[in-house]
């Protein structure tokens, strides 16, 4: 399994990002996928999770209405799309094979959302 992200950066509050990540050595097709946030000194958080079929996508309150999930299945690439950035929204971003924060991970990308 081998997951790279992407799109990570600094913004200002309100601000948008969209991050990526490209899925290899595996079946991604058939494969529930999520993202994961760690801030410094915290515990890993749940942000989405998405379905095969992208039929059934979950969002973590804090993030719901504000961020969208998709993916292209003919690329293999997970999206997560982050409008109206909060402050609270800086932390490392990981893409996650599997339903929920367990499994295999990437590297990250870094966000940081700061006036």
């Amino acid at each position: 399994v081998q997951l790279v992200e992407s799109g990570g950066g600094m913004v200002q509050p309100g601000g948008s990002l969209r991050l990526t990540c490209a899925a290899s050595g595996f079946t991604f097709s058939t494969s529930d996928m999520s993202w994961v946030r760690q801030a410094p000194g915290k515990e890993p958080e749940w942000v989405s999770s998405i379905m095969p079929n992208a039929v059934v996508i979950y969002y973590d309150d804090s993030v719901k209405g504000r961020f969208a999930t998709s993916r292209d299945n003919a690329k293999n690439t997970l999206y997560l799309e982050m409008d109206s950035l909060k402050p609270e929204d800086s932390a490392l971003y990981y893409c996650v094979k599997g339903w929920g924060p367990s499994g295999s991970r990437g590297q990250g990308t870094r966000v940081t959302v700061s006036s």
